[in-house]
């Protein structure tokens, strides 16, 4: 596989072929405008992968010019991994630069341009970084899992710009048509809709107050609990238990009016243009390795508004979520045969009650919800000494991950990203001291805060590796749809247009879903033989092609 490390400097593009081992096998230079010809060319003509400081400063640009890659190496997510993960020498990664690359950031999507005039990446030297991660690997007791990881945080920054690129088909009338029905028609700039005026009349007469603000959370705690209700705060759950007829509406004003704020006309005039809404995701943007997003809320479109999300004519949504990928995930990485078993069912919960383990799929939940959240009490406490002899490995896993994090340590997922180092006055004086600290504030304060982030490091590994499981998932699925798409662009082949933590939808021509719906399960297969290799744990996909992302249930 060829390797080639692309380099700013200033106006100029430099493109750095590395022959087998690294080693420096010549240097094309041209200028910056020359690089979607440069790549398409190489792209082409050979296997290559791709070596630069960040996806989002190189990749949008190339695909505004019609050039898709499809593999590279991004070495800013590349170098967070690293640094953190208890697998990589540190000295290896230590130059004068290695605090810089620390401190890079992706860069704001905007319209598609070769490079901002200034960008602190530019003061980087890629093909040193390139060969100190090499270093890094090789050296690693752990190479096989880095360098997997590394590879599909890569082709998720691939995917994320690819998602931007090509957007999310959505139409902007039947967004403005439901929040029409449910708000009322839009308001003048300031003002609010109808329909949140209606039931603001209703909570100001039911509770007595004319002058009421309900988007004050600390004058609507003042209200209630003058009219006598017993509230220590204004949470929706909390208000869901009080019996006052002032109650429906005010629920009801919260729902309205946190859609209207996430996802009502000013996010429509942001976020959707040319039919599309183009959300930014960030790799890597959670410590697990979760994605997140960058405005428009992407990891949280609500089931109100996703009825605006339309195939183009001609074209179908393909969703797909895979059931319980966490448990599964825990399964697979414990090499717990009984709960791999259990897995095997479509529903893993309902295959635990099968096997005898829990009375009922609710307990099954709760309690294998609480072994991965830290619920030890209540209903999940309850179920554990039974999960516990029943799945002695994945509760052992989670256990034990939980004791690490409690006595400071750093903990890791199957593929060897490494959590961060605990934080607090107990964390600190622990470090410095190399034992308990019986200084470093109350007994029972430090107990709750060792607890607290034992509940972290016992999910951080079982969440982490689902999202390594989620970016094979995708790395794959990317290259396949590409294959299915006969010869034009991007955005006319089928397309990753969404992803959700465990979701995915794909934009594809109606003609090409059934083949599409077959490449989705068959790269979660290869996800799982990725990770888990002959260990028999299942990922059964729900799977929905359909024109409106609200039909996929």
């Amino acid at each position: 596989m060829n390797r080639v490390v692309l380099r700013r400097r200033e106006a100029v593009v430099e493109a750095h072929d590395l022959a087998d081992g690294g080693a420096p096998a010549g240097v094309a230079r041209f200028a910056a405008e020359e690089l979607p010809a440069f790549v398409g060319d190489r792209e082409a003509a050979v296997p290559v992968r791709w070596v630069w400081d960040d996806t989002t400063r190189w990749y949008p640009a190339l695909l505004a010019a019609g050039v898709r890659i499809e593999r590279c190496t991004d070495l800013r997510l590349a170098h967070a991994i690293l640094r953190r993960s208890p697998f990589a020498d540190q000295a290896l990664l230590a130059a004068d630069e290695t605090a810089a690359w620390d401190e890079l950031q992706p860069v704001p999507v905007a319209e598609p341009a070769l490079f901002p005039p200034t960008d602190p990446a530019d003061r980087l030297d890629p093909v040193a970084e390139h060969a100190r991660q090499q270093a890094a690997l090789a050296a690693s007791p752990r190479r096989q899992g880095l360098e997997l990881l590394l590879a599909a945080e890569s082709s998720g920054a691939l995917v994320a710009a690819e998602m931007t690129h090509t957007g999310m088909p959505w139409r902007a009338d039947v967004h403005e048509q439901l929040l029409t029905e449910l708000l009322g028609p839009r308001p003048v700039a300031g003002g609010r809709p109808a329909g949140l005026e209606w039931l603001l009349r209703q909570i100001r007469e039911a509770f007595a107050a004319p002058g009421l603000n309900p988007d004050s959370p600390a004058e609507l705690l003042r209200t209630l609990q003058h009219a006598g209700l017993p509230v220590g705060d204004t949470r929706s759950w909390t208000l869901e238990q009080v019996d006052h007829p002032g109650i429906p509406p005010l629920l009801e004003y919260k729902k309205l009016s946190r859609l209207l704020t996430a996802n009502g006309w000013s996010w429509l005039d942001s976020w959707v243009r040319q039919g599309r809404f183009r959300a930014t995701f960030l790799p890597g943007g959670v410590v697990t390795g979760r994605w997140a997003s960058n405005g428009g809320g992407a990891l949280s479109v609500p089931t109100q508004i996703r009825p605006a999300a339309v195939a183009d004519e001609g074209w179908c949504l393909v969703v797909a979520d895979v059931a319980q990928l966490e448990p599964r995930v825990l399964a697979g990485m414990s090499a717990d045969t009984a709960m791999a078993e259990a897995a095997r069912a479509k529903d893993l919960y309902q295959g635990m009650v099968d096997a005898g383990v829990v009375p009922g799929r609710a307990e099954a939940k709760v309690g294998i919800l609480g072994a991965m959240y830290g619920g030890t009490r209540g209903e999940s406490g309850r179920m554990m000494p039974r999960l516990a002899r029943r799945y002695p490995r994945a509760i052992g896993l989670v256990e034990e991950a939980a004791r690490a994090g409690e006595r400071g340590e750093v903990v890791h997922t199957l593929l060897g990203r490494g959590s961060p180092l605990p934080t607090g006055a107990w964390a600190q004086r622990e470090a410095e001291l190399g034992e308990p600290a019986e200084s470093a504030g109350p007994r029972d304060e430090r107990d709750r805060a060792r607890r607290a982030w034992g509940r972290f490091t016992r999910n951080f590994v079982v969440q982490g590796t689902g999202a390594e499981w989620a970016l094979c998932w995708l790395a794959d699925l990317r290259n396949r749809l590409w294959r299915l798409g006969g010869t034009g662009p991007l955005h006319q082949r089928p397309h990753l247009a969404f992803f959700l933590h465990d979701e995915v939808v794909v934009h594809a021509p109606a003609d090409l879903a059934g083949a599409v719906v077959e490449e989705v399960r068959a790269a979660a297969g290869t996800a799982g033989r990725l990770l888990f290799g002959t260990f028999p744990v299942d990922f059964p996909l729900d799977v929905a092609v359909v024109r409106s992302w609200a039909d996929a249930g």
